[in-house]
């Protein structure tokens, strides 16, 4: 995949996630408001990234690949940040550097905890070690709607992904901090707890959903001005 080929498919990704984003009013339920810090979401909800509150100050770690280039040029048209690097060996002490200068800067991170290859819904230890490092707490991240067109796509991660006019929520849970002593098994507790906040996170989003439905708008605005992500 030559330059050109690599505009041209950002080009085309861009359009269709930029016509997406008119179409979808998503509003963030609980979010901690504790400054920098690090969002843990599964990879299968990547894309709740667009809704967390200040965008502009959210980092996502992207890999030094041609298809990482058509991600990061989309990022940065929808007012995201790309950190290029890799959470494999290659190019993984690069993109961790990146990650603490930038939550040192007060901006924030989204990691996605199974990810890049899985195993699904299993969170790997790498966030606990930034967290540590970065001295900033780890905030578990979920989105939902029960609308038909919020799709499931058949891939490892279940990635989902608004189709359409869609209503969706982004619900926080409790900020999780890591202290500086942590050893090994520690890591493993940690990890687990991440993990059951998120469960928790889906299992109560049906009814979260219904109690703040209301404040979502229903009817579109096409006034590109107008802040669809709350």
């Amino acid at each position: 995949m030559n330059k050109h080929t690599v505009k041209y498919f950002a080009g085309a990704l861009n359009g269709i996630l930029k016509t997406q984003e008119i179409f979808t009013q998503l509003k963030s339920f609980g979010h901690p408001n504790v400054g920098s810090c690090i969002y843990a979401m599964w990879h299968g909800n990547q894309f709740c990234v667009y809704g967390i509150p200040e965008r502009y100050k959210v980092n996502i770690l992207v890999s030094n690949s041609l298809d990482g280039d058509i991600i990061t040029t989309c990022l940065l048209n929808l007012g995201l940040k790309a950190i290029r690097g890799s959470t494999g060996k290659k190019g993984s002490v690069g993109g961790t550097m990146q990650i603490l200068d930038a939550l040192k800067n007060g901006e924030s991170v989204a990691i996605m905890v199974d990810g890049p290859r899985g195993p699904l819904k299993k969170v790997k230890g790498g966030i606990i070690k930034i967290a540590q490092m970065a001295n900033v707490p780890i905030v578990p991240v979920h989105w939902y709607s029960p609308q038909y067109n919020f799709i499931k796509l058949p891939s490892w991660d279940k990635l989902t992904s608004p189709v359409g006019f869609t209503r969706i929520i982004n619900i926080y849970g409790d900020p999780i901090y890591i202290p500086q002593n942590t050893t090994a098994d520690d890591e493993k507790i940690y990890q687990e707890q991440i993990r059951q906040s998120l469960l928790d996170l889906e299992k109560n989003a049906p009814q979260i959903f219904e109690e703040v439905k209301g404040e979502i708008p229903w009817k579109l605005n096409l006034d590109l001005n107008y802040p669809r992500f709350k």
